[in-house]
Parts: structure tokens; C-alpha cells; sequence
């Protein structure tokens, strides 16, 4: 991935201190990002303070933060810096592990580069006091004139923010610009392009970062590697020797407190079309020619746009929907969609989504991919699962044992790892074949927690590295892909809400969809 001239670190060598894991022997730090101001909009949200601080803060705990940096919160309620520091330690306090507490040196300087405006995003008052804030953070800071504007606000404001900044001359600085957008991006097919439209008339596509969490994750990263770094997968990995990819991501949660944003989303909309058919194209697509940026997301776009649209007299065919009721989620007894709080009554959103996608092209065709999402199942699971073909011809084992088709699984949360199943003899006289495993997980084999994936992006944004951040023409694409089903379901009824029980497999819709789901 591209360096934008960071500097680096050697890791410590053996003799300073504990044994160094061979695994990471003679390996680089993370890159150390430019000098930069990073302004967060919404900075008084929940996303800001569960997810983008800390991150933030154990970017400075390790030193991958630039040193010349600085933080600019800008949101409607109302503070003055020190009150918004203050608000910053106490979330800190409360969503960072024990040993990485904000105190010392450390926090001290990270504190002072704290700033906030109180703001309403459709003045444009409001943003030129921005501007000569970032102006001051380039003099007592030395941050270059690089800005990074984070929108961790409702999507509904995003046009209206980048408005405003071009109003304010701040869709250009001394420095470099850039914007990281916070999904959804857009509603539905018709929004995305309205959204899309604002941005383009402001930004350049090189300087939009629309981020998807998901593709922080170290497993997910992984996937690449996993395919082109080693000859024993590649090979297979296509229609001769694949007989399907089945892609999960599970939560026993309900909707919380999103009531409100959920009972207008829906599974589909909010994990499908972004999240599980990202994943999908980092499993499908061709070889880059380089790990470049665009280089990878040329390719996610060419098996994008292989995937066969569905026809409308299809989605019943290739798609089941399903919604929670009442049941019991470890133990204890949970309510129903319908009666969380700001859901409707009657509400014929889908808790659940599992969708059959067929790829058109010379290495998947024919190759069915199976992608589900749902809330209130067993536990919160994401996994890519490939089944090879089953063997061609038995010859071997005693009659009555059962041989399956060997799976390579990624494990992407709550554990990160790769654990591959394959057909092995009992030990003993007779020739009994059992299914056994090999397990690789990332936190024991490299002795290192991975990074959250929000530190990732961020840093990456900071870097100017695209990879992992989507480009336009596939979130348009993954519109496309989705919109017939999200059409035919808003327009049709289900009489048969809620339909699988709080702590189930799913509905029984969507094993006649499939019959061979992995149990969550």
C-alpha cells in the first residue's frame, strides 16, 4: 500500500525485553501518518465516543499519531474547549481498557490539541469560524495545512455539510484535503446518487474516503493474502473446485436503541448491501495487478458488476426475509421486533436477509454465493465459508461413515482466525474417516491484539491510502444489486411477521432458500 512518504520504525529487537514472537520477527511499526488536523462532525454522537476517540487516542498510545496533530470536535452541543476535553477524558474513561486510561505526559499533550466549535451545520458562519480555527492549529501545531474532515453525523446532513465547507473555502487548504463518509451512503439507489452528486461538485474522488468498518478488520485484510500469497488456494479457488461460499454476519443483539433508524433500514439495507457484499467481492474477484489502491478496487468492481442483477419475477427465488419475535437469547428472555421501543407495531421491516447471488464469469459461473444477516440469532458470528466439491468417486472408509466436502472458514469476529476442515482416518484397524480440524487464530499466532478496525482507517486516511475504503462505482453497484429485492419486499406485505423466534437459526424461509447454512 502506498506510504505518501511516512516514516517507519524497526520493531524492538530480541535483546530489549521479553522474547520477540518469530512471527513478527524483523517487522516494521505501523506507518507514522503526516501532520494533520482531523475535525469531527458530530463529535457530541455516540459513534464519536464509542468508536473514533479512542481510536484516535490509542493511535497517540503507540505512536502512530503524527506528532504535529490536532482535533477539532464540531457539533450542536454546546461546549467550550475545556468542556469538551473534559467530556473526552470521561468517554475515554469509560470506553478504553483498564491499562490505557487517558493520564500523564501522554494525555496532557493529547488534550491541549483539543478543540470544539458549537455549531449549526447550515451556517455557514459557523464553518469560516472552522476554517480560522484549523488556520490557528497550522501556527501552534504546525499541522501543514492537512485536513481531514470526518462525518460521524446522520447521513441526512451530509450534503449540507459539504456544502457549507465549500462555502467556507475549506474544500481546499495549503495542505492536502480529505472527507471520510460514514455509512449509509444514501438510502437506496436514487439517494446514493443525490449524495454522490454533492460530494463530486466539492470533492475529487481521490480525496472521498467512504468507510466501511468492516474492512478495518484484520481477517478481512487478510483475505488477499490469503488467496495470493500462497499457490495451494488460488488454483482452486473457482468453479471446478468450489461448490459454494456461504457469507454470515450474525448478531444476538437486537435493534437497541436504533428503533427509530432501524423500522427505516432493515437487514438488507443496513449489512447487505454494504458490509456482506463487500466481503464477497474481496472472496470473488481477480488478481490485481498491483496492491495500489484503484489496482484492487478495479478488480472488486469488474466481479461487482459480474454478479447477475436480479430479475424482479426472481426475488422470491433467490432471496427470504424474516423478522424476530419473542424468544430467549442465552438464557433469558428477550421481546419481539415489534415491541422494541419507536418500532411499528405492524412493522414490515426485515430483521433478517439471506440472498442467493450468481457470478457471470469464466472463474464463478454456476457457483452459487450465500449471503445472510440477521439480528436476535444465537450469537454474534461473522464468517466467509467455502465448500469445495464433495469428492468424485468413494473408494475408501467404511461404508456406513460419512465423508463431507472439505470448508475453509475465515473467521472474521467474535474470533479472528482461519480454521480449514478436512477428512482424516481414525486411528485404529478399521478405516473409519472423521472430519477433523486446523485452526489458525491471529491473536495466538502473532502474540498481538489486531487494532480496532476504526484505528486502521482512520490511520489510512491519514496516510491517503484508499484500499480499504470504497469507491463510488461499487457502492453503486451494490445499490443496483439490492434495490429489486428492497423494492419487491417494501411493496409486499408479510403476513407471516414476526417469523423465527429470538435466538433461532433464522426463518424456515431461508433454509428452502438453502439447505446448507453452518449453523450459528
Amino acid at each position: 500500500m502506498p506510504d505518501d512518504g511516512a516514516s517507519t520504525a524497526t520493531a524492538p529487537a530480541a535483546g530489549d525485553g521479553a522474547a520477540v514472537n518469530p512471527l513478527r520477527a524483523g517487522l516494521q511499526s505501523e506507518r507514522i501518518t503526516e501532520p494533520c488536523s482531523v475535525v469531527f462532525f458530530g463529535a457530541s454522537g455516540d459513534l464519536f465516543k464509542r468508536m473514533l476517540l479512542p481510536a484516535v487516542y490509542s493511535m497517540a498510545l503507540k505512536g502512530t499519531l503524527p506528532t504535529d496533530f490536532a482535533l477539532v470536535g464540531f457539533a450542536r452541543t454546546q461546549y467550550d474547549d475545556a468542556g469538551f476535553r473534559d467530556y473526552c477524558r470521561q468517554q475515554l474513561d469509560l470506553f478504553m481498557p483498564p491499562d490505557r486510561k487517558p493520564q500523564g505526559p501522554l494525555w496532557d499533550d493529547f488534550s491541549e490539541r483539543i478543540s470544539y466549535i458549537t455549531a449549526d451545520f447550515t451556517d455557514t458562519r459557523h464553518f469560516t469560524d472552522l476554517k480560522e480555527r484549523l488556520d490557528e492549529n497550522d501556527r501552534q501545531f504546525n499541522t501543514a495545512g492537512n485536513h481531514l474532515f470526518y462525518l460521524a453525523t446522520p447521513p441526512s446532513v451530509f450534503p449540507e455539510i459539504i456544502k457549507r465547507l465549500k462555502e467556507a473555502g475549506l474544500d481546499t487548504s495549503s495542505g492536502w484535503t480529505r472527507i471520510i463518509v460514514e455509512k449509509p451512503f444514501g438510502t437506496d439507489l436514487a439517494s446514493a446518487r443525490t449524495l454522490q452528486r454533492a460530494v463530486e461538485q466539492v470533492f475529487p474522488e481521490n480525496e472521498v474516503y467512504r468507510i466501511d468498518h468492516y474492512l478495518g478488520k484484520e481477517p478481512v485484510q487478510d483475505i488477499l493474502a490469503l488467496r495470493f500469497a500462497n499457490t495451494i488456494f488460488e488454483p482452486i479457488w473457482n468453479r471446478n473446485y468450489v461448490q459454494s461460499v456461504q457469507i454470515t454476519s450474525a448478531e444476538s443483539l437486537g435493534v437497541e436503541e436504533r428503533g427509530g433508524y432501524y423500522d427505516h433500514a432493515g437487514a438488507l439495507r443496513d449489512m447487505i448491501q454494504n458490509h456482506v457484499i463487500n466481503l464477497l467481492a474481496l472472496v470473488a474477484m481477480e488478481a490485481p495487478i498491483s496492491a495500489a489502491a484503484d489496482d484492487i478496487r478495479d478488480e472488486k468492481y469488474k466481479v461487482l458488476s459480474a454478479i447477475e442483477t436480479p430479475a424482479y419475477a426472481d426475488v422470491w427465488s433467490i432471496s427470504a426475509r424474516g423478522q424476530y419475535g419473542p424468544g430467549t437469547i442465552d438464557g433469558h428472555p428477550v421481546k419481539g421486533y415489534r415491541q422494541e421501543d419507536e418500532v411499528d407495531p405492524d412493522s414490515n421491516t426485515d430483521t433478517f436477509a439471506a440472498v442467493k447471488f450468481q457470478i457471470a464469469n469464466w472463474r464463478w459461473a454456476g457457483v452459487p454465493f450465500y449471503l445472510r444477516s440477521g439480528k436476535r440469532l444465537p450469537r454474534k458470528i461473522a464468517e466467509i465459508a467455502v465448500t469445495f466439491q464433495p469428492i468424485p468417486h468413494r473408494f475408501y472408509g467404511e461404508s456406513t461413515d460419512k465423508i463431507d466436502p472439505n470448508v475453509l472458514v475465515i473467521k472474521i469476529e467474535p474470533d479472528e482466525g482461519i480454521s480449514m476442515r478436512f477428512e482424516a482416518k481414525v486411528p485404529g484397524p478399521k478405516e473409519h474417516i472423521r472430519s477433523v480440524y486446523m485452526d489458525f487464530n491471529y491473536g495466538s499466532g502473532f502474540g498481538v491484539q489486531s487494532p480496532p478496525a476504526y484505528e486502521r482507517l482512520i490511520g489510512d486516511a491519514m496516510r491517503g491510502d484508499q484500499t480499504l475504503f470504497t469507491r463510488w462505482d461499487a457502492v453503486q453497484r451494490a445499490w443496483e444489486l439490492v434495490t429489486p429485492i428492497l423494492e419487491v419486499w417494501e411493496h409486499t406485505k408479510d403476513f407471516t411477521f414476526p417469523n423465527y423466534a429470538a435466538g433461532s437459526q433464522g426463518p424456515a424461509s431461508a433454509n428452502a432458500l438453502f439447505s446448507g447454512w453452518r449453523r450459528i
